[in-house]
């Protein structure tokens, strides 16, 4: 009894931890997924030299890479693969999609995305124990970073 009553007690300490733990592992898996979708659609882009489009699609994360003007379809990948219930805001607010030249520029006609914040609803996590992080989309590059890092010297600050 002695025994149970111990694991029960473990159990009962670890399960919070746990849960934090599966909440951000959900925002690293959707961002990381956001990120090599874009980068995919860069690189094809150059690849092919020609007019490359990465959209956001449905709810929790979910991409697709084609041929800008809606064309053949290079990849996609649904918000539900390891990634659910996550929340994206978009930077600007309205845009879901981002085209690159053959030279794997950015386009910056038509209001194209340049960041994406993954986050998850704050009924699953507080605010305070969530990882929030954020894809740039930039002449640089791709990048991912955590918006919440104040310190200037820090990698990780975007």
């Amino acid at each position: 009894m002695v025994t149970v009553a111990v694991l029960g007690l473990l159990m009962t300490l670890a399960v919070p931890s746990f849960s934090e733990w599966i909440q951000n592992s959900r925002i690293r898996t959707a961002a990381e997924s956001i990120q090599n979708g874009v980068q995919l659609a860069r690189a094809e882009a150059v690849r092919r030299n020609t007019r490359i489009e990465f959209a956001l699609v449905g709810t929790g994360g979910g991409w697709v890479v084609r041929l800008a003007g809606g064309g053949e379809t290079i990849q996609e990948r649904s918000g539900g693969e390891g990634a659910g219930g996550v929340v994206l805001s978009t930077v600007p607010a309205d845009a879901t999609t981002v085209v690159f030249d053959g030279l794997g520029r950015a386009d910056t006609r038509d209001n194209p995305l340049t960041a994406v914040d993954v986050d998850v609803p704050t009924s699953a996590l507080p605010a305070a124990q969530s990882r929030d992080l954020r894809i740039t989309i930039g002449t640089g590059g791709v990048r991912m970073c955590d918006p919440n890092v104040s310190n200037s010297t820090d990698p990780r600050k975007c």
